[in-house]
């Protein structure tokens, strides 16, 4: 079987320094979208220096490129088909605000093995700290198709139940048609996202916007709506992604606000008839 749970899930976790500065901070914003009017000093929080505050997403490009998923695909016991494999949902937690520019350690491991029937599902476990201690845990949800069926333990659910009522508000952000090739430079240099003969291969008409890139733009657009631009009140994030997105395209973005600590999201794509994009999504907060 070419994943074998016992042994990825035995594996010693990995650890690798990380270190990101004030300029990796700005380009994944500007990847992200900020900066729509550049002038507005809203905007001014995520791209000049001297206001300069971190989008807690960050998290999963600080030290150039995520190691979660790669990671995932790399560990004993894990050996797959590229092709088959999914990202299929990411969370990340905080400990404390993400520093302007910081050096840490990131420690990974498979964290659980799910058996899904027809497909089987890593979740790849990092947590990152520097000298000052813990930062951030960020999980991936890793979904290889074709290789479920050996009788594991199937997993607990993410999804839940769409909101019925109203969103308490409701905002749109066009995606740029070069915002895949922007986002890439915070490092990930997949082709599906940038070259339209790969992405022609892979069963699409041109190349679709990174996942985590829509992750990002939905999270800035709940800080700035509901929690007043305010990054650190941000504890945990967590979406499933549900759908591609084309660049070019406009994201429609709904939120919920049940309690005073959480808002429930969703995120559909504007021209392809509100089309699924990101589902099961909570930002929660203080």
């Amino acid at each position: 079987m070419p994943i074998d749970a016992a042994k990825a899930l035995a594996a010693e976790p990995r650890s690798a320094e990380i270190a990101w500065t004030r300029k990796d901070v700005l380009l994944y914003h500007l990847g992200i979208g900020a900066g729509v009017p550049a002038t507005d000093p809203d905007e001014l929080r995520y791209t000049l220096e001297s206001r300069l505050h971190v989008l807690p997403s960050f998290a999963t490009v600080a030290g150039a490129g995520s190691p979660d998923v790669i990671g995932g695909l790399n560990a004993p016991g894990v050996d797959v088909d590229l092709a088959k494999v999914l990202h299929g949902g990411q969370r990340v937690e905080l400990h404390r605000p993400i520093p302007v520019e910081g050096r840490a350690t990131a420690t990974s491991r498979v964290a659980a093995v799910y058996d899904k029937g027809k497909a089987a599902v890593l979740v790849m476990r990092t947590e990152v700290a520097d000298a000052a201690g813990p930062l951030w845990v960020n999980e991936a949800q890793i979904f290889v198709r074709g290789e479920g069926g050996w009788g594991g333990e199937r997993g607990p659910s993410a999804r839940r139940e769409p909101p019925t009522t109203a969103p308490d508000k409701e905002v749109e952000r066009p995606v740029r048609e070069d915002q895949a090739l922007l986002y890439r430079l915070s490092g990930d240099w997949n082709p599906l996202h940038a070259d339209p003969e790969f992405a022609a291969g892979a069963g699409f008409d041109r190349p679709i916007l990174h996942g985590l890139c829509t992750y990002g733009i939905t999270l800035k657009a709940v800080v700035d709506t509901v929690l007043g631009g305010d990054v650190g009140r941000v504890r945990a994030y967590g979406t499933r992604f549900a759908g591609v997105v084309f660049p070019g395209e406009t994201l429609r973005i709904r939120m919920w606000t049940p309690d005073d600590h959480a808002v429930r999201v969703t995120v559909t794509a504007v021209e392809r008839d509100d089309a699924p994009v990101l589902a099961d999504t909570l930002v929660e907060h203080e």
